[in-house]
């Protein structure tokens, strides 16, 4: 069998860039998703579509075929009274680099990381982690099957990622995985 829209696919890969090994997931623990419903990288999905069982894969997306290119207006300076709770910041939350999720006015969830801590202003950087960032991917097909409703994560009333509503589009990346 072949991946095509609405199969069920398992693969084992490791994602490389900028010479470093940034994620993998190993044959013994295969990332698993449904074909065509929208959880990886449509550029990605291009790349692995038609291949079958033991077929290995090999190929780079360019930061506008991956995660994009980095936004300047999703580099926002927020007042620090953003971030107390109960009357007070947490303790090394606002440390640079690190992820904080926030939510907008209107409820759309974002991930933000912390780019610099100025006073009583925080610049947060709304960008996905990997903007910018060439990716380089290798792996082997391990599973192509029909896809059932059990595979599709909101069949169970929410995503695996933590999204709720119809969509993870509102997850980082606008995919779960």
């Amino acid at each position: 069998m072949k991946i095509e829209e609405k199969k069920f696919v398992e693969l084992s890969y490791t994602l490389t860039v900028d010479g470093k090994v940034e994620d993998a997931a190993p044959v013994e623990q295969p990332l698993g998703f449904v074909f065509g419903a929208g959880y990886l990288l449509p550029e990605f999905e291009k790349n692995i579509a038609g291949l079958g069982v033991g077929d290995k894969f090999e190929f780079t997306l360019t930061p506008e075929n991956g995660y994009g290119v980095s936004n300047p207006d999703m580099i926002v300076e927020l007042p620090r009274e953003t971030f107390v709770i109960n009357g007070e910041v947490e303790e090394g939350l606002l440390t640079i680099g690190n992820q904080i999720p926030m939510q907008t006015a209107d409820g759309m969830r974002l991930i933000g990381r912390v780019a610099e801590v100025n006073g009583d202003k925080v610049k947060m950087d709304f960008n996905h982690p990997m903007a910018d960032k060439t990716l380089n991917f290798s792996g082997e097909i391990v599973t192509v099957r029909e896809a059932t409703e059990a595979d599709y994560p909101h069949a169970h009333g929410g995503c695996s990622c933590g999204c709720s509503g119809d969509s993870c589009g509102d997850c980082e990346g606008g995919s779960c995985c």
